[in-house]
């Protein structure tokens, strides 16, 4: 038994996934390209074969030290954890854990503030094959009474990318495992750096690498990260299905997670300054930050999360012509899809198109703004003069 302290999340960020078998002598782990893993010999072609062993060569297309690197530390920052598969794209990542849990004739739950894609492919793809989508409100608390006897697995976002909504994950859970349904979630917008999510219940935990692990906005990736129960029938799904991820995008994922904590702490600190400032302003009717007590389910990220992120939304007053101009009188705020890297970015986002059971009715336009590590009070200024411009018409 070892007699190391438990590392502090921050820590874990630094040194998770560097064992000096996979590093060697340097400080990061190599880029290992390669297609074909040779062999010594028949025998040991025949021996990797049937042992198919994570972190052993086999075939390029089961990674190399690069990948494995990557995995090994995702793994390590979700408490008891088992292993983590890697995907091409965080949309490739819901689609097989999705396809790793459900068969023709199964219900999914699906909260309806859920990442859009997921609905797109709950709604076409999965349905095409016989798997049937229930929708649910977020915030719902008869827990129970969302399950049928069909009911196989429920797909939870919390915080949701767009309103922010926070659900009671671990109540979500308990009451899921008492049918034996499989508990997803999308733990995307806070990252195991801020919220933990296997040891609140959940069965597979999911990322979309792409934001603020990679946290530069030049990689796309996903990861799920699940414990012992699931882990074969993850793994086998990965594998079936052909998802891999270069060595080179695994390497900046690599780099992009040893400054996680640093990123976070300061996404975190400018964002909750900026909500806070929009609050006070003339042209916003409501600010959605899941760190604010106005945010639904704000009780549930201050028992279960311990940090913020950078990503939340505003309501401006505005009509959608105004909002347009509001967002593009911005100059230091891009506009476009994706979030978690160092640039802030602005989107009008239209929730209304995106939900299947509560309804969005809020008057004025929903603007989602990511915030990236710009000086805070250069993006204050920024915002307040787009305000003021969209305001005299000019």
């Amino acid at each position: 038994m070892s007699s190391k302290k438990p590392q502090k999340p921050a820590t874990k960020t630094v040194t998770a996934g560097r064992r000096r078998a996979l590093t060697g002598p340097v400080v990061n782990v190599p880029v290992w390209r390669a297609s074909t893993h040779l062999y010594e010999n028949v025998a040991a072609l025949e021996a990797g074969k049937s042992g198919n062993q994570d972190g052993h060569f086999f075939y390029g297309r089961r990674g190399a030290p690069t990948q494995w690197s990557l995995a090994e530390a995702l793994t390590e920052m979700e408490p008891g954890a088992h292993g983590t598969m890697l995907y091409p794209s965080g949309v490739a990542a819901i689609a097989c854990v999705l396809l790793s849990v459900l068969k023709s004739g199964d219900v999914l739950l699906m909260t309806d503030n859920a990442y859009d894609p997921s609905r797109s492919l709950a709604d076409g793809f999965l349905k095409r094959f016989g798997v049937e989508t229930r929708y649910f409100d977020p915030l719902v608390t008869d827990y129970d009474a969302l399950f049928c006897d069909r009911s196989k697995a429920i797909l939870l976002e919390s915080p949701g990318s767009l309103t922010f909504e926070v659900q009671d994950i671990p109540a979500i859970c308990a009451a899921a495992k008492k049918r034996n349904i499989v508990t997803l979630l999308d733990n995307t917008w806070a990252t195991p750096y801020f919220h933990t999510a296997l040891d609140k219940g959940v069965d597979m935990a999911i990322l979309s690498c792409t934001k603020y692990i990679v946290g530069h906005s030049d990689v796309m990736m996903g990861s799920v990260t699940t414990h012992e129960t699931y882990w074969t029938r993850l793994r086998q799904t990965a594998q079936q299905l052909g998802q891999t991820v270069s060595p080179d995008d695994a390497y900046l994922a690599s780099r992009g997670l040893r400054t996680l904590s640093v990123r976070m702490k300061a996404h975190e600190a400018s964002a909750l300054q900026i909500a806070q400032w929009l609050q006070t302003q003339a042209d916003v009717a409501a600010v959605f930050h899941p760190a604010l007590p106005e945010c639904p389910g704000h009780a549930f990220w201050k028992r279960d999360f311990t940090g913020a992120s950078g990503l939340f939304s505003f309501v401006y007053k505005g009509n959608a012509a105004t909002a347009a101009a509001f967002v593009d009188a911005l100059e230091l705020f891009g506009i476009g899809y994706s979030w978690g890297g160092f640039e802030s970015l602005a989107l009008p986002v239209q929730p209304e198109k995106y939900r299947s059971v509560v309804s969005w009715d809020t008057p004025g336009t929903l603007i989602r703004l990511q915030i990236g590590l710009e000086d805070t009070g250069d993006l204050v200024s920024d915002l307040d003069q787009a305000f003021a411009l969209a305001r005299s018409g000019a």
